[in-house]
């Protein structure tokens, strides 16, 4: 982080899901240095309190709420401690993912369940439970994270093309729901970006193929994708940035 917090979202609230590395984390940074309180949700709470320490270190404000995303009483409890602290929630950016590649006849049936609650349903659920505050507020703006593979598919992940593509339809639906209540939608389509993503991925040869594709390029950092979607965040009420493809300059596959 880099100390130099600033204003353009003091008085705002967010949720970040994931927060303990990777995209959230870095996002959570990201609107804290910009003046919000952020409220960082993951199942790692010992990283979720090293993050809660950096941004309070520089000034900011965080709150810690261990999180499962695919358990619909932690769900519940993320808003409900949010709103005991702030009592309001301004923005939501779910961000919380797995990416267990796997051919699909070599996949077992729970990882195609858990790939799918917590890429998809999670994050439905936990929009759905957000959006009752943001209506009453008559202000709000729901950020979700897809991916790259959401519009352009990869072999040996259909059950996660799936997920990503559903993120964007769910995106694109909701908005037509609330854009009218002042609630605005984003979607954030990350390429090939440096985390521990691909640590989910069993099969180690689609796993070395992934690692080698990143060595291929100039990755994208999380910082890139925190950046992108603090911009998103930081405009003006009546400007809505629906949809961000966000690549390294050097990928051109998928």
């Amino acid at each position: 982080m880099s100390g130099d917090f600033g204003s353009e979202l003091d008085g705002k609230v967010a949720i970040v899901t994931g927060a303990s590395s990777g995209i959230g984390e870095a996002t959570a940074e990201a609107l804290a240095s910009r003046g919000a309180s952020v409220v960082v949700a993951a199942r790692r709470e010992d990283e979720l309190e090293e993050l809660q320490a950096g941004i309070e270190s520089e000034g900011g404000d965080a709150l810690v709420v261990p999180t499962d995303i695919t358990n619909d009483d932690d769900i519940d409890a993320l808003v409900d401690a949010t709103l005991d602290e702030y009592g309001r929630i301004d923005i939501l950016v779910n961000n919380a993912g797995i990416m267990p590649l796997s051919h699909i006849a070599d996949v077992d049936r729970d990882t195609l369940q858990t790939t799918i609650d917590v890429n998809l349903s999670g994050l439905v659920k936990l929009t759905h439970a957000v959006v009752p505050t943001m209506l009453e507020q008559e202000s709000g703006h729901v950020v979700n994270l897809s991916s790259v593979v959401g519009r352009f598919l990869m072999e040996n992940a259909s059950h996660y093309n799936a997920t990503k593509a559903g993120v964007k339809m769910f995106g694109d639906s909701l908005r037509l729901d609330v854009a009218a209540e002042g609630i605005r939608v984003a979607t954030i389509e990350p390429g090939s970006v440096a985390t521990e993503l691909p640590e989910s991925i069993a099969d180690e040869e689609i796993k070395e193929q992934i690692e080698e594709l990143g060595e291929s390029m100039r990755p994208l950092q999380p910082d890139d994708i925190a950046r992108t979607i603090a911009f998103v965040v930081s405009q003006p009420p009546h400007v809505d940035i629906n949809e961000v493809l966000v690549r390294p300059t050097d990928q051109v596959q998928p």
